[in-house]
This record gives C-alpha cells, sequence and structure tokens, in this order.
C-alpha cells in the first residue's frame, strides 16, 4: 500500500516537527495527536474516507468546520475544547505551508478559520475556612488517608496543575531549609515554588512511610495507586470528588457544588492576592507566561475591589443644605435661564 502525503506529513509533524523543532511537551503532542485521530474518524464516519485514501487534498477548509461542528454535536464538546481542537489544526497546517507549497492556498484558507469566543467563566475558589475544611475530612489513621491528604495539600499549597502533580517525582523536591519544588508546566517550563512548612510535614511523612526519601527511587512517582502506579489525572480527581462530598455533609456552605483540582489552584491564587501577595509573584508560583493571565484573579476578587473602592471614597454627601438653595438671585436666574 503506497502511502499517502496525509500519512506522511502528519506522521512528520507529531514524531519530528513538535518534539525536536518546537519542544513541545509529552501532553501537547498528545493532545495534538488525538486531535488528529478524532479527524481521522470523523472523515471516515461522516466523509466514508478510510484512513489509507485520507490525503491533503480531500481536507479543505469546509472539512475542518464541518468536523468542528461535529466534535461540538456528536460528542458535546464545549466551545473551548473546540478552540484546543482548532489549534491543533493550525499548528499542523501553519507547518504544512511552509513544507509542502502546492497546498499554501489550502493551507491559508484553514488558517483563516478563527476560534469560537467561549464565554468567560467565573473563578470557583475556596476561602481559606473551606480549604481547611476539606483537609480535615482524609482519615489519617489509614495508609491512604495519609496519602490523600499530603496529595491535596500539594496541590494547594504549590497551586499547581493536576497534570503537574501526576508528573511529580521526588527528585524534583528539596525539603530542607526553605523547602522547594521544582515543578515542570506547560511548554516544558520549569519553575521553583516554594512551600509552607505546614504542608512540608504531611509531604515528609508520607514519603518517609513509602521509602520515597531514598535516592534510588528519585524517579518513582511521587503519588501512585496501589499497583505502584502513578496515579492519573481521573483518579486525583476522584479522590478530591471523595472528600469534597463528605466536607459538603459538615458545612454546604463553606465547600461550593463544584469543586476540581483547578479549584484548589485558583484557591492559591486568590489567597495569595488577598494577602497582599504581587502578582508578578502569583504569575511565578503559577506557572504563566504573562502576568495578563494572572489578573483575572485581581479582577475576580471582590474583596480586594471593596477596599479598593473604600480607600479612593471621598464623602460627597453634603452635611448642610447647600447654600444656593436659600440664594434667591441664583434661583432667579436659573429659572430665567
Amino acid at each position: 500500500m503506497k502511502p499517502t502525503d496525509f500519512s506522511r506529513y502528519i506522521s512528520d509533524f507529531i514524531a519530528r516537527y513538535l518534539p525536536d523543532e518546537r519542544g513541545a511537551s509529552a501532553n501537547t503532542i498528545s493532545s495534538y495527536r488525538d486531535t488528529f485521530v478524532l479527524l481521522i474518524d470523523f472523515m471516515e464516519r461522516e466523509k466514508h474516507l478510510k484512513v489509507a485514501k485520507l490525503t491533503l487534498a480531500k481536507i479543505k477548509k469546509e472539512t475542518v468546520i464541518g468536523f468542528l461542528d461535529w466534535i461540538q454535536k456528536e460528542r458535546k464538546c464545549s466551545d473551548s475544547t473546540r478552540n484546543a481542537r482548532l489549534a491543533a489544526i493550525h499548528s499542523f497546517y501553519g507547518y504544512l505551508q511552509y513544507t509542502d507549497l502546492g497546498n499554501l492556498y489550502e493551507c491559508q484558507r484553514i488558517l483563516s478559520i478563527r476560534a469560537k469566543k467561549a464565554p468567560k467563566k467565573s473563578i470557583g475558589y475556596l476561602t481559606i475556612e473551606g480549604i481547611k475544611l476539606l483537609l480535615r475530612q482524609p482519615d489519617t489513621t489509614t495508609v491512604r488517608g495519609r496519602r490523600d491528604l499530603a496529595l491535596l495539600s500539594l496541590i494547594y499549597d504549590t497551586g499547581a496543575r493536576v497534570q503537574e502533580i501526576v508528573d511529580l517525582t521526588p527528585s524534583r523536591l528539596r525539603l530542607g531549609k526553605p523547602p522547594v519544588i521544582k515543578i515542570i508546566g506547560k511548554g516544558n517550563r520549569a519553575r521553583l515554588v516554594p512551600m509552607l512548612d505546614a504542608q512540608i510535614g504531611h509531604l515528609k511523612n508520607y514519603m518517609k512511610e513509602h521509602r520515597l526519601d531514598r535516592p534510588e527511587v528519585d524517579v518513582h512517582p511521587l503519588f501512585f495507586n496501589s499497583r505502584k502506579e502513578k496515579l492519573t489525572r481521573s483518579g486525583i480527581d476522584y479522590i478530591l470528588r471523595k472528600y469534597v462530598k463528605m466536607a459538603r455533609r459538615t458545612d454546604k456552605t463553606l465547600i461550593p457544588d463544584k469543586v476540581s483540582c483547578h479549584s484548589l489552584r485558583h484557591s492559591k491564587a486568590m489567597h495569595l492576592l488577598q494577602a497582599g501577595v504581587n502578582l508578578v509573584y502569583i504569575r511565578d508560583i503559577l506557572g504563566h507566561v504573562s502576568v495578563q493571565t494572572t489578573e483575572i484573579y485581581a479582577r475576580a476578587d471582590s474583596k480586594q475591589k471593596r477596599r479598593a473602592l473604600e480607600k479612593a471614597y471621598v464623602d460627597i454627601n453634603p452635611d448642610e443644605e447647600p447654600i444656593w438653595t436659600s440664594n434667591e438671585n441664583l434661583i432667579g436666574w436659573l429659572k430665567r435661564f
């Protein structure tokens, strides 16, 4: 079977261009790969075109738009997910327009597809009291409970993304004075995040209990399941949901209906902001590329807004009746105006 130009270029894009030229992370490559798996699935199901016969000429701008509409209609994807799939396709055709000049016109047509304007969601976060209540839920008399407490407290303390926690190994931790963790974030960008002694106590006990404080296990997953495999994103989400449910039974007012691992990240950012920490430092802790991304927390913090308004407030309400109300000459002039 003769390979098609689509198979040749997509293989080069995924296997060589993304990791070697772009330096894309494993997570980015995996996400882009999933996009093209879905695109191939769409072409087979909706266009009745087998992958062995799929060529670049068969994929037009209208085809891509049809695919994006299909994942929203059939797979119930959100606007944000649609935009992420489009970003992967744009990346491929951005690469292709410099590689295969014969397809330059169609590449540019596909690159002209605009992302949907997704509605901005309000930031969901827990108060400090809510975080305390949540972290009181794990049963520390059990091995699993002690692991879960170390896990959840570390997610909150570092403000890390859930995938960054999944990928952690003991070699990334420096538990001396001051304790620091090295986190590898989006685009393989590394950042050093200081940790608090209170949370470090749980982590040290957990590592000692599982013998993770020895040099020979430096590259072992920091958090793992009963099969010694590293926890997955869904696994951590399951753990969090269990304790959220328990905490809500204690006090519904402190725990929102929906709490995700990202809610803990948002909570850390909001608490730092409310404590007066500069946005630039919060940006560095969270691993944002631009401080403009971090500014969403300042815009969302009603307490900060109220304090700013109170500082800027000038009392313009008069203590007594203004003098012009009893000035007959002025009143007469105004009536004739």
